[in-house]
């Protein structure tokens, strides 16, 4: 474990409309305080959001003065989209790219069916970002294995590590709700001599049917104790809020014991889940509240 003090950072999506930039905004100011280390803006597959999340990602490094990383998919996207994208990514002053392959049109299980003139493979993108900027390159990690890879560990190890050697310098995971398998993950890397810094992803739990379905389409885990736990309180929004809460506080402490680089929240463009979790987790240093 390092004694570094463990790093926070947040996870946004360009809003749909103008209340949901007004909520964005009023969550920036809320989390601001916690000095995050970097943010992160997604991006639409095949660019359906490209223009909002340029102008979204200026406002962010505006406002909160934190590294940004755009992400960015294959989906949809010819080489000369994705380089016209990475231009702009640059105009703007991101820090960094959250380099992914993306889901195919029919979810994290169909068939990968590769856009004439683009790539079909994540660190090939690494490659591309590598060889045409500066800019720091993060990528995708799955400790719960990714749903394409037919349960396939060793695989996906081989995977990361394959974008690592392209040029990547981080990983930030899906949702961690097994603090086990982020060790495994974290583990296998090490076995390999990855340099690679780790960040787990957290998702505090507010619905319970939002959760089981955000499960399915990623291929995610959760342990059975802790769904029943969550099924219990599906009808009770108070409890089930708190039993959230809870549980990603218990995450942040396990996975920081286990010597992760730092947490990475996706807040979902909402607050206050995420400040009662910061609020009581015991290894956040001095210049944080």
């Amino acid at each position: 474990m390092t004694d570094l003090t463990p790093s926070i950072s947040f996870e946004f999506f360009p809003p749909k409309d103008d209340v949901g930039e007004d909520v964005l905004w009023q969550t920036l100011t809320d989390l601001a305080p916690y000095a995050p280390d970097f943010v992160s803006v997604t991006y639409g597959a095949g660019g359906s959001t490209q223009q909002r999340t340029l102008r979204i990602a200026s406002e962010v490094i505006a406002r909160m003065g934190a590294p940004t990383y755009g992400h960015l998919t294959l989906v949809g996207s010819t080489e000369t989209e994705l380089i016209k994208v990475l231009d702009e990514y640059q105009r703007i002053g991101l820090h960094g790219v959250l380099a992914l392959r993306g889901d195919p049109v029919g979810g994290p299980t169909a068939e990968w069916t590769a856009t004439p003139g683009g790539y079909t493979y994540a660190h090939e993108l690494v490659e591309l970002i590598a060889s045409r900027t500066q800019m720091d390159i993060s990528v995708a990690a799955f400790p719960d294995v990714h749903p394409a890879s037919n349960g396939n560990f060793v695989q996906d190890i081989q995977v990361l590590l394959r974008k690592e050697q392209a040029g990547a310098t981080s990983a930030i995971t899906q949702f961690v709700f097994d603090s086990g398998r982020f060790e495994a993950l974290s583990e296998a890397l090490e076995v390999h001599g990855s340099q690679l810094k780790l960040y787990p992803g957290i998702m505090p739990v507010t619905s319970y049917p939002q959760i089981v379905r955000m499960l399915e389409l990623s291929g995610g885990y959760m342990p059975k104790a802790t769904r029943l736990r969550f099924a219990r309180y599906q009808n009770d929004e108070a409890s089930l809020r708190a039993l959230g809460i809870e549980i990603a506080v218990q995450i942040c402490e396990d996975v920081v014991a286990l010597g992760a680089t730092g947490v990475h929240f996706y807040t979902l463009n909402k607050s206050a889940e995420t400040l009662e979790v910061l609020k009581n987790v015991s290894f956040l240093d001095t210049h944080r509240p």
